[in-house]
């Protein structure tokens, strides 16, 4: 059984206010549920999707292109739910 299974997306951030603390935080709290690493990448950074100070720190804007990447048996369903959180704009629009 392959324990490492990899899930990945390319999202763009559309909320006002980019990915700043409460968004980070509602990331952050989501990705924690999961086993499966998580890493976001954007630009020539890469940042665990479990540290909101690396999500803050990375400044990702409205409009920002990011890469969702997932490593574990559970890599599919917590890519699926950031995805749906991201396109509703973390619930805070």
């Amino acid at each position: 059984m392959n324990t490492k299974q990899k899930s990945s997306i390319e999202i763009i951030i559309k909320n006002r206010y980019g990915i700043h603390v409460e968004a980070a935080a509602i990331f952050v709290k989501i990705a924690s549920k999961y086993e499966s690493e998580v890493f976001v990448e954007n630009k020539n950074a890469k940042v665990s999707g479990k540290s909101i100070m690396g999500l803050i720190a990375m400044t990702i804007g409205c409009g920002s292109k990011i890469k969702i990447i997932a490593k574990g048996h559970d890599s599919a369903e917590v890519i699926n739910e950031l995805q749906k959180i991201i396109n509703n704009k973390f619930n805070l629009e």
